[in-house]
């Protein structure tokens, strides 16, 4: 694949998210990502707002943990912000 061919998760598209639910089921979560969130220290997580799909929940933040991730539908895809690729961005956390 080349760099021109990677899929990226781009805020405000639409996914389905199939993860780790509960004992027998997968947990299915629809909606527009927003974004990532940090769980804890070593941890990350999805943040889904939740379409229709979830009844009273409509509206509301899901996280998902990455870990438990199963599979992910692409429902639709917004264009990506366009960033300068040659630039390294150094993370450090302490």
């Amino acid at each position: 694949m080349t760099k021109k061919d990677e899929l990226k998760l781009t805020e405000g598209s639409r996914y389905k998210v199939i993860s780790i639910g509960g004992r027998d089921a997968a947990l299915e979560t629809e909606g527009v990502f927003k974004g990532f969130a940090s769980i804890g220290i070593d941890e990350g997580g999805m943040q889904i707002e939740l379409s229709e799909r979830h009844g009273d929940m409509q509206g509301k933040i899901r996280i998902v943990a990455l870990h438990a991730i199963l599979a992910i539908d692409i429902l639709d895809a917004k264009e990506g912000d366009k960033k300068d690729d040659s630039k390294d961005t150094n993370h450090y956390y302490g």
